[in-house]
């Protein structure tokens, strides 16, 4: 390309503008690095997006990690580059790259200013035989995911607790034992309702669309694993199924995709509702909560019975010194007895005191009474006299005395009548 400030139009001849326009050309020549990235800015944005296939020749691995070789066919060859490819990188294809082998590449063009050459930048390649499948991955894979398919926000929570498990597969393979042993181990409560389906080569993928549709027909279950055991890209094939997407993208019972080893990924696994590396994985998936669930269980019941042994001791020890205080009636009785024995004795001790003291007290009484007793003055040679008449009136004075008035007197040892003189 020759770039400069040319006329659009010049009236002379022909001959005259082609010689104007070459004396204008050799005028202002190009330099190497601009004609270089002339062509750059053209060839690169036309190719950034490219697949191409050919045979590997010339392979020279760096010591940087970054690989060299040549594609090429029968007719042509391109030198090719992958960059960034460590010991340790994760973009490191999972064949042997090689001189002879037939691959398929993918990349961008990119011309080398330090030489002038373009070459192949690869940043994916594939076997030959797997390159074709994957190109048909991806495509799908765009497609679906443009039309929303893969969306987080689309996608059906599973239930926290099923109580039947639909598993779709191979009723033969490895798969399915494995998911049966690792259901029944960790929640054995749970129902397993087996959909039996080819899971590899022509036809597969139209079994395990009606398969699903019977699940979802009969409603066999609360969720649904579909899957298999590893193996090649071919092998996995049928996973990759559009009409098979839209089928689980359209199922009302939430599903597992279980295809493969945990490095395998095809589009069931993108439209599932969730993905598990393996079909083992998947069944622990589903079991999950039931695993909480009968954990959670065991230490309630455990802490239930350490609450109740502790309560067991505690009223233990306290009926223990309730019983230690706690006597037998038999011995209550008698020492009730012997307390009524005790108060009986104190009450006789109390009784012959208080009597005691109130016949001492009495005979300090009856002393002094006795002191002022009539019958002490008689003792000593006194006399009562009384008149004999009804009133016995005691007689104190001789001037109440009458002759011939009977009298009584009343001495120490006895009464006389007497009659005055």
């Amino acid at each position: 390309m020759i770039t400069g400030d040319l006329p659009l139009f010049s009236q002379n001849s022909p001959k005259k503008e082609l010689e104007d326009l070459t004396t204008t050309a050799k005028s202002r020549p190009l330099t190497i690095s601009q004609l270089t990235s002339q062509i750059r800015n053209t060839l690169e944005p036309e190719f950034m997006d490219v697949w191409v296939q050919g045979e590997i020749s010339n392979y020279r691995p760096a010591a940087s990690g970054h690989i060299y070789f040549s594609l090429k066919d029968s007719t042509a060859s391109i030198a090719t580059a992958i960059f960034g490819w460590g010991l340790r990188s994760k973009q490191r294809p999972r064949f042997e790259v090689k001189d002879g082998l037939q691959v398929l590449c993918h990349g961008k063009l990119s011309v080398y200013p330090p030489r002038g050459t373009y070459q192949l930048v690869v940043d994916q390649i594939e076997p030959l035989g797997a390159g074709a499948l994957q190109l048909a991955f991806e495509q799908l894979k765009a497609k679906l995911q443009a039309e929303g398919l893969f969306d987080p926000e689309r996608k059906r929570p599973l239930p926290r607790y099923p109580k039947k498990v639909v598993v779709m597969t191979s009723p033969t393979g490895a798969a399915v034992k494995d998911i049966v042993t690792v259901i029944q181990r960790r929640a054995p409560n749970v129902e397993i309702v087996i959909v039996p389906a080819v899971v590899q080569g022509d036809g597969a993928a139209e079994q395990i669309i009606t398969a699903i549709e019977r699940a979802n027909t009969q409603n066999l279950g609360d969720v649904m694993i579909v899957g298999r055991g590893g193996g090649s890209i071919e092998d996995l094939w049928c996973f990759n199924d559009e009409n098979l997407a839209r089928v689980i993208v359209g199922s009302e019972i939430p599903i597992i995709s279980a295809v493969g080893h945990e490095i395998d990924f095809t589009i069931a696994d993108f439209v599932a509702d969730l993905r598990a590396p393996t079909p083992s994985a998947a069944a622990e998936i589903v079991t999950a909560h039931w695993v909480d669930f009968a954990q959670k269980l065991a230490d309630f019941t455990r802490r239930l019975a350490e609450a109740i042994r502790r309560t067991v001791v505690q009223k233990k020890l306290l009926l223990e010194h309730v019983s230690a205080r706690l006597k037998h009636p038999r011995d209550q009785i008698r020492e009730q007895a012997q307390r009524c024995d005790e108060l009986s004795e104190r009450l006789d001790r109390a009784m012959h005191q208080y009597l005691d003291k109130r016949r001492s007290r009495l005979e300090q009484f009856m002393g002094k009474l006795d002191a002022l007793s009539p019958l002490r003055v008689l003792d000593r040679g006194y006399t009562i006299v009384r008149d004999q008449d009804e009133s016995g009136r005691v007689i104190k004075s001789a001037q109440e005395l009458k002759p011939d008035q009977k009298l009584e007197l009343t001495f120490v040892d006895g009464t006389r009548q007497v009659r005055v003189l």
